[in-house]
């Protein structure tokens, strides 16, 4: 069979399909395949469980740990894993929309596929990733079973405005992650690419727990939509500093936001940034860090009018990190009072650089490592935007149509 066959079967099924119809969507795929059985499985929303999506007819699965697992290598790595299993072999695909992970897809078979079956494989998984994020709009049987917690107000509010939380053009990627997921205050990212500007945005309202938390989330909701109304204005980033500064103190005089602005021009590598009283950022070359970004350049979001900005530009070369980060990872506290610092998180990310960790997977681990020195008892919010500057977009182009590179199999009884 061929990859089209596998498409338009899953297709013709997809447009009256609910969540809960993929997983035996996904069976019936399987004889298309080469296979016996395929497999949905879902990320959490901490990033360490993959977590299979029941079926009629699909074998009984359990929840798996990302860490130290083959299926976790595919999810972690972003690659096609393939090893040897009781009655045959399995395959693990990573499931991505775009350059977001949302988990894997398990393929068991009773001898090695070929090139062109592990090729129709990848087909069915891009087209089952598709469908679980566009049937998560109608429903919320996807977002169930990625929660282990309940989800407190606060949390529910702010991150259905937020971004997802990876996204490639081939030339740039962008990586956010947020915790805690489940018990937010009021961090908040957001970015954007027109054409050849990236755009990038890290908020720090002040607040945590039920009362001061749900304050917290409106101030940085209004900051978000502000942020997103002087974006699509094409306002420059001193005219948006000052948008921002004159939504909150509207709204509520007393409120105070720290944040950062930044701009990349992809064709140039230039990057600029405001400070508004946040925590300098830091960029990354070729394992080392190779500028700690000043701050602040800006007095925090409501006070603009008593200091003007000021924007500190800075010359990226391709491969460049930047890290962005709250100070709720610098001045996380392990239970006998050590602070997780500067230094320690400089080391965390040189080291995930030194690994050729994906973006994703180093804001993944970076987090887990703040959340393990605090015992997963976060005192403030923890939040991350990571940007990694790859090549320079072509000048005479707003369509850069660059493919990311493909995913490289990986067989783990070699």
């Amino acid at each position: 069979m061929t990859e089209l066959t596998v498409l338009q079967q899953l297709l013709r099924q997809s447009h009256h399909a609910r969540p809960e119809d993929l997983p035996e969507m996904a069976m019936r795929a399987a004889p298309l395949l080469e296979a016996q059985t395929l497999v949905i499985y879902l990320v959490d929303h901490r990033q360490r469980l993959l977590l299979p999506m029941p079926g009629e007819s699909t074998p009984a699965r359990e929840p798996m740990r990302i860490d130290a697992t083959v299926a976790g290598r595919a999810y972690s790595q972003v690659s096609t894993v393939t090893h040897e299993a009781e009655g045959g072999i399995r395959v693990w695909l990573p499931l991505l929309n775009g350059a977001e992970r949302l988990g894997v897809l398990e393929v068991c078979a009773d001898r090695p596929l070929s090139e062109s079956a592990l090729d129709d494989c990848a087909a069915a998984a891009a087209i089952l990733a598709e469908l679980v994020v566009s049937r998560s709009f109608y429903s919320d049987t996807i977002e169930r079973i990625r929660r282990r917690e309940p989800m407190q107000l606060a949390a529910e509010m702010l991150r259905a405005q937020l971004p997802p939380l990876t996204y490639s053009t081939g030339r740039l990627v962008i990586s956010g992650i947020l915790e805690p997921c489940y018990d937010v205050g009021g961090d908040a990212f957001d970015y954007a690419v027109n054409g050849h500007t990236a755009h990038l945005a890290l908020f720090d309202a002040p607040g945590h727990g039920s009362a001061g938390g749900m304050r917290a989330v409106v101030l940085a909701s209004i900051t978000l939509a502000a942020y997103r109304n002087a974006r699509r204005a094409d306002h420059d980033l001193i005219a948006t500093y000052h948008h921002l500064d004159d939504a909150i103190r509207a709204h509520d005089p007393a409120g105070m936001i720290t944040g950062v602005l930044a701009q990349i021009d992809l064709r140039t590598g230039i990057l600029r940034v405001i400070s508004a009283g946040h925590p300098n950022g830091i960029v990354l070359r070729r394992g080392k860090v190779v500028k700690v970004l000043p701050s602040p350049t800006a007095l925090p979001v409501s006070l603009g009018d008593h200091r003007p900005p000021v924007v500190v530009e800075e010359a990226l070369e391709p491969g460049d990190r930047v890290l962005l980060y709250t100070d709720g990872v610098t001045e996380a506290r392990s239970p006998d009072g050590e602070s997780f610092g500067i230094d320690r998180l400089i080391d965390y990310a040189v080291k995930a650089e030194a690994d050729r960790l994906p973006a994703p997977e180093t804001t993944r681990r970076l987090v887990h490592a703040i959340l393990d020195f605090q015992n997963d008892d976060l005192r403030d919010d923890a939040t991350v935007l990571l940007a990694e500057w790859t090549s320079p977009a072509p000048p005479d182009s707003h369509a850069d149509l660059q493919s990311a590179p493909p995913h490289q199999p990986m067989n783990v009884n070699d």
